[in-house]
């Protein structure tokens, strides 16, 4: 492996030579420059990993460095050099896409790890573009969006799994595309022409998931009028993918563990085994740790599932890339619209980076098909947005929807999510169609956040309107 290629840029000769001397003394390959000309001439010979720039140099200073380098280079980080008490133009350089700043004087250890995460970074977003392209080649990649850091690394971790036959367990919060990422996993590797079945642990009683997932024979209970093949044998050579699978019963854990130990699943009323191959890749938004501490998750299935897990940063954690989604939420609802919004108004865009999100970004993707419905011209305004959204968070969270006094370092995240929750659905007086949807969640999974934090839907709300009934006689 080459050595990392870094530009030094400052017509201070003793500074420039010292900050050479100190980073070819960590092995790096380094040329020393005294003007803004120069580096943007280098630049344009051949591949710079890092460019490290004084903010202020003659005619060409280190903001047209930074834009010159963006431009030519997007993929090489710039760091900035700034006199110490200066540091307005280094924060107007972080706006334009550096990577970090320094002051000066700096200490040897600042510069060595400052240079370490920046090239670090680098790497990681080169790595990723060829990850993205082996998979493409591979098969279709699926809707993924975003070029944060902590996506950079999810779609890392799907490339080098995608191949593999091993499980895969994927942890995050409600919308956060378990889902997109297991079909991902699944359409990428070498079983991409076999079936990819989903399951939903948490949608169907566990007797009746009992039957869907492994078959039973004719007769094997009452209503048995034939014999049914179960999801695992249907997806055999393919994958099974098992969402929610924290709201797997006791029983059916059981049985699935010796599924996955055996290879083999027996139906309901049969006494014979069929051998079956199938990749598992579950997910869960619940800590599975904790249920295995408190007794609810066998620590056997949990140690069987949890071969490589990947963890889906919520939105709040990539805010970076609601920009990306907006604008691809905005082309996905193109298709049939009765007319086309082209973008956002950037007041509106400061309401949908600064919102909390709760419900990640199948919540944002509601949010935005909403937007798109009730618009009149092609820009989104704050005025298409949901209340919630248009309210702020920082805003909402100091009164929230009780109306008490808040003080965010003694609020846990639970009860963000309680208030929340209670303020959704009290401007949908209790409708939760209407709930769910905002939320970008099922009404099962509104039904258990309820019971979880002990709100009564049919109580909670005095004055709510009822949701309608359906045509099945629940709600």
């Amino acid at each position: 492996m080459h050595p990392a290629t870094i530009l030094v840029a400052d017509d201070d000769a003793v500074a420039r030579e010292l900050l050479a001397e100190a980073l070819k003394k960590e092995g790096y390959q380094v040329e020393a420059f005294a003007s803004g000309e120069e580096v943007i001439a280098r630049g344009r010979e051949g591949r710079v990993d890092l460019v490290l720039t004084d903010i202020r140099m003659g005619a060409v200073d280190g903001l047209t460095v930074l834009r010159e380098f963006k431009r030519v280079s997007p993929n090489t980080a710039v760091v900035v050099l700034t006199a110490f008490g200066s540091l307005e133009g280094a924060i107007e350089a972080i706006k334009q896409g550096a990577y970090d700043y320094l002051a000066k004087p700096f200490k040897r250890e600042d510069i060595k790890l400052v240079v370490k995460r920046a090239l670090d970074h680098c790497r990681l977003i080169r790595e990723n573009a060829r990850f993205r392209e082996e998979l493409k080649s591979k098969g279709e990649w699926s809707p993924l969006v975003g070029s944060s850091t902590a996506m950079l690394e999810v779609y890392k971790l799907v490339a080098r799994v995608a191949e593999s036959k091993s499980t895969v367990l994927l942890q995050g919060e409600s919308g956060t595309g378990k889902e997109l990422i297991a079909r991902a996993i699944h359409t990428n590797g070498p079983r991409r022409d076999k079936p990819f079945i989903p399951v939903n642990c948490g949608a169907l009683p566990d007797t009746l998931l009992e039957s869907e997932m492994f078959g039973y024979e004719k007769g094997a209970f009452t209503g048995a009028v034939g014999t049914k093949v179960g999801l695992f044998e249907s997806a055999n050579g393919g994958t099974l993918f098992l969402d929610e699978i924290g709201e797997l019963g006791q029983a059916l854990q059981v049985k699935l563990l010796r599924v996955m130990q055996d290879q083999e699943v027996r139906r309901v009323g049969s006494t014979t085994s069929t051998k079956v191959d199938v990749r598992i890749i579950a997910a869960t938004n619940r800590d599975l740790e904790q249920l295995v501490k408190e007794g609810k998750f066998r620590d056997d299935l949990f140690y069987r599932l949890k071969v490589v897990p990947i963890t889906l940063p919520s939105l709040m954690e990539r805010r970076e890339d609601i920009p990306m989604l907006v604008h691809h939420f905005l082309q996905k609802c193109a298709t049939g619209a009765a007319h086309v919004v082209r973008g956002v108004l950037p007041e509106t865009m400061t309401l949908l980076t600064q919102y909390r999100w709760p419900g990640n970004v199948r919540e944002l993707e509601n949010a935005i098909e909403r937007a798109v419905s009730l618009s009149h011209g092609p820009m989104l305004t704050p005025e298409d947005l949901p209340e919630v959204i248009r309210q702020g968070t920082s805003a909402e969270e100091a009164s929230l929807v009780t109306g008490d006094p808040l003080d965010d370092a003694y609020l846990t995240l639970e009860e963000v999510e309680k208030r929340h929750l209670i303020r959704v659905l009290k401007e949908t007086k209790g409708n939760k169609v209407k709930a769910a949807k905002i939320l970008g969640i099922d009404r099962r999974t509104l039904y258990r956040m309820a019971e979880r934090f002990g709100l009564d839907l049919g109580e909670e709300l005095e004055g709510a309107e009822k949701e309608p009934i359906g045509p099945s006689g629940t709600s």
